[in-house]
């Protein structure tokens, strides 16, 4: 390999959403960092088979004011 192109491949932590952790080896942040999934395999709905809405800050409901007459005529 050339010298000095490639990252530094160290050891991190990886805490899951259900609060479980194991160590990995990456190139993210420096060794012994700590990276907290949002979303894993644990609780993703193409895993759990759970279907859940997330709606973060309105999202959603931003989404169906701006958009929600889209596509109905109006009369007149």
């Amino acid at each position: 390999m050339k010298s000095g192109i490639h990252p530094d491949y160290h050891e991190i932590n990886v805490i899951m959403t259900d609060g479980t952790e194991y160590k990995t080896r990456s190139c993210y942040g420096t060794p012994g960092a700590t990276l907290r999934l949002d979303v894993d395999p644990k609780s993703h709905p193409a895993w759990t088979g759970v279907q859940r809405m997330l709606d973060t800050g309105g999202q959603v409901a931003k989404f169906n004011k701006k958009f929600g007459g889209l596509g109905q005529r109006k009369k007149g």
